[in-house]
């Protein structure tokens, strides 16, 4: 009776690491399946001062309201959205 008893502890006790161990594996598959993301430059001063000229200018023909800070931040998203 006590060899059913250390047996069943043998079996109970070996069955817990595999389960750690499976979990640790899922884990780190889905960590290796995320996509890599690149890194877009940043996009450079000369450039955002001229589409903030630019927008700048289309604001003022169209007689839209805003500032020149809105003008430089909406040349720096066009910049990013197009490289």
């Amino acid at each position: 009776m006590a060899a059913k008893k250390a047996a069943k502890k043998a079996t109970s006790t070996d069955k817990a690491p595999a389960k750690k161990a499976a979990k640790k594996t899922a884990v780190k598959k889905t960590a290796q399946k995320a996509p890599k993301v690149e890194k877009k430059p940043a996009p450079s001063l000369e450039a955002v001062a001229r589409g903030a000229y630019l927008n700048y200018r289309r604001r003022v023909e169209n007689g839209l309201p805003g500032d020149s800070h809105g003008d430089w931040l909406e040349a720096e998203r066009q910049l990013r959205e197009e490289v």
